[in-house]
């Protein structure tokens, strides 16, 4: 199936989703376009979860493979053919792939898989080398991560994929400096960072001055979430659920949106959490998944429109 082909029979409903439910900060033509992340159902069927994108307030689909959820595994499992004719039937694009076993060195093959087949936009790994460097040494590491990178980032530019690498906690890109420095050095619109608020928790009143200095150019993806002990550990479910926006965690979210308003962030933006433990759905149905989502959802709209 020709990219020209994919594109335009999942174009239809990315069309309907945006029209059915924008994204409208008082005043203003500023949006956010939101993309739900198949994880947050666990390892529940895909057939299942394809509905309720359009439902949550959604333009597309991240597919999650495992540990965290295993949509991934059913694509294979079924076939790239009859995958696709799911997604024509519910009208939905996958347009992002979330591959972290993979690691941002082993992505050659599944870029080139996930766009001819799906015309994935995007596809997100974690990074390597040194675990959180700060100051001239970050410098070092990501100049030599970027370097390293090339070969990669050359698939990524003639595939038309962007790689977005996210901030973990305890890896290159952790620290605010090494956040810095990418934008700095990175020569690629095809690589970039996938955003995670609620691994800079210890430095959050530096967040929406990492998004104005990293730009709309370095960030293609960014999660809504926020730090909470439910992160690691079983807690009370209310707890875990502080990792939501709206449901009770110490992020300011006005602030976030306002920076993301200010670069004209373009990227997707992902209502995301943690389950302990991974793999099981952060609640039991499908439509309780898809109503917390669409609370957040609610709450980020109310912050931006406040600014």
């Amino acid at each position: 199936m020709k990219r020209r082909k994919i594109m335009k029979s999942l174009g239809a409903g990315i069309l309907g989703s945006t029209l059915a439910t924008p994204s409208r900060a008082a005043g203003s033509d500023f949006r956010l376009r939101y993309i739900l992340s198949s994880a947050m159902y666990g390892e529940m069927p895909l057939a299942s979860i394809l509905p309720e994108v359009l439902r949550a307030g959604c333009e597309a689909i991240d597919i999650w493979c495992r540990v965290h959820g295993n949509q991934r595994e059913q694509i294979e499992f079924m076939g790239d053919a009859p995958a696709r004719k799911m997604f024509e039937k519910h009208r939905v694009r996958p347009a992002v792939f979330t591959r972290y076993p993979l690691g941002p060195f082993g992505l050659r093959e599944e870029m080139k898989k996930v766009k001819e087949s799906f015309g994935a936009e995007i596809v997100v790994c974690g990074s390597t080398g040194p675990r959180g460097p700060s100051g001239k040494e970050a410098r070092s590491a990501v100049r030599g991560f970027l370097e390293k990178m090339k070969p990669h980032v050359a698939v990524a530019e003639e595939t038309g994929i962007r790689i977005a690498v996210e901030n973990h906690s305890g890896q290159l890109l952790y620290h605010p400096d090494a956040l810095r420095y990418f934008a700095e050095l990175n020569a690629s619109s095809n690589l970039g960072i996938a955003f995670a608020p609620h691994h800079l928790h210890k430095f959050s009143n530096q967040i929406p001055t990492l998004i104005r200095e990293l730009g709309d150019r370095n960030i293609p993806f960014m999660y809504f979430q926020e730090h909470s002990e439910g992160m690691y550990k079983k807690s009370t479910k209310a707890v875990e659920m502080q990792q939501l926006p709206g449901f009770g965690g110490g992020l300011d979210y006005k602030p976030v949106v306002k920076a993301l308003k200010d670069i004209g962030y373009s990227g997707y933006c992902e209502i995301f959490m943690h389950p302990v433990p991974r793999g099981i759905p952060v609640l039991p149905t499908v439509a309780e998944v898809t109503a917390v989502i669409k609370r957040s959802r609610a709450y980020i709209e109310e912050c931006l429109a406040k600014v």
